[in-house]
């Protein structure tokens, strides 16, 4: 485990002009990323404060992280120590938590989804991992392998309390497919900073969603390579942000090959309460996405949608798109943060809907259209009803 006394060498090379978005510094190593500071472009929305000590090294000594799997037949379950090859193909940390996380964690969890298997289309593959507890860290690692022309649903399910950092990994091979739902309903203290790494193989089809319900602090960080023609890539997402919450999702999609596909979809509700002692609602989402000089016939489009319910609630937005050729197929990105739709209110209450029950179906009908993307009935119930549960809080 890398500790706090590791000494930060002379040169930053993370720190040289970057060709574009895709060439930021990664590293396994976290004495090679100094400590953040607020003013740090990828660091300038996070409370650094709230963070426990994941980003400095202050955290203390991790417990062993909690990490049950209800796997499905055609997919193979291992436990592995730091070192295995198995570990680290998806992608690099790019940040010094995620190093951090990768340097400390005690076993990794590895699912293999065998050549031309079907797992959990019906009930999902289920990742269950469940904090150390309020004021203790963890760290873990997660492989998710889907090997040629398999198919497979994994759901992360996070929950607990304490500190929480890990990476995880998704291998999706030549004509596969996978569907992932990192899904997480942490508990008030929770703090949990995840990267993602998705690989897409030729014809590669990744289906990933993020859902934030609970926790103090959660930021997850997904980044998406294709590394052969004709793969789709899809990224969805949906978070509700209370009083005293901090969600962040900043993500990248590179595109450097020909002919492949990326959809972004991401949209949050804030409540918060100026009176409170908490800090405001806040959620911040940076979506990145690089079409490079060979990745001609692209289409993409992104887009991040934020619902501010009440006062004492912020929302940031940051769509970048980054074109370094004119062979595309199509490049888009909205965002909007606002209020209530005033014409969908004005439809329903006109048909003798109450307006209070007329705002809260606007609500639903907002999420809606990101949770109907979701091939899994279970998962898109359970969403539902964390939604419900939400509103039934709010005072519209």
């Amino acid at each position: 485990m890398t500790t706090a006394n590791t000494v930060e060498p002379a040169v930053q090379p993370h720190r040289r002009v970057l060709a574009n978005k895709g060439d930021i510094f990664s590293s396994f190593d976290v004495a090679d990323f100094p400590v953040p500071k607020g003013r740090d472009e990828e660091w300038r929305f996070t409370p650094l404060r709230r963070l426990h000590g994941l980003h400095d090294g202050t955290a203390g000594e991790p417990a062993p992280a909690d990490i049950a799997v209800d796997a499905a037949e055609g997919v193979e379950v291992h436990r592995v120590r730091r070192g295995d090859e198995r570990l680290g193909r998806a992608g690099t940390p790019v940040d010094r938590v995620a190093a951090q996380a990768f340097s400390s964690f005690d076993e990794a969890v590895v699912l293999e989804v065998g050549r031309g298997a079907e797992a959990g289309a019906q009930d999902p593959v289920t990742v269950r991992i469940t904090g150390p507890g309020e004021g203790r860290v963890a760290y873990g690692h997660v492989v998710i392998d889907v090997a040629a022309g398999a198919h497979a649903a994994v759901v992360l399910d996070y929950r607990g309390s304490g500190a929480f950092a890990d990476n995880v990994e998704f291998l999706v091979g030549d004509a596969a497919s996978l569907t992932v739902v990192s899904l997480g309903n942490w508990a008030a203290d929770a703090v949990h900073l995840s990267g993602h790494h998705g690989r897409l193989g030729r014809d590669a089809v990744l289906r990933h969603t993020v859902a934030c319900f609970g926790g103090s602090v959660v930021r997850v960080i997904p980044r998406v390579a294709f590394t052969a023609p004709g793969g789709d890539a899809e990224l969805l997402g949906v978070y509700f942000a209370d009083d005293g919450q901090y969600f962040e999702q900043r993500l990248l999609v590179d595109h450097a090959v020909p002919n492949c596909r990326s959809n972004v979809m991401y949209k949050g509700a804030l409540q918060g309460d100026p009176d409170s002692r908490l800090p405001d609602a806040r959620t911040a989402w940076v979506g990145d996405v690089l079409i490079r000089e060979n990745a001609g016939g692209t289409d993409t489009y992104e887009l991040n949608r934020n619902l501010i319910l009440t006062e004492g609630a912020r929302a940031d937005s940051v769509p970048n798109l980054e074109i370094e050729t004119g062979e595309i197929a199509g490049a888009g990105h909205a965002a909007t943060v606002g209020r209530f739709d005033d014409d969908q209110l004005f439809y329903l209450m006109s048909r003798g809907i109450p307006e209070e029950v007329a705002r809260r179906l606007v609500v639903r009908g907002f999420f809606g259209e990101v949770i109907h993307r979701i091939p899994v009935e279970s998962v898109r119930d359970r969403l539902t009803d964390l939604i419900d549960a939400e509103l039934a809080t709010v005072e519209l």
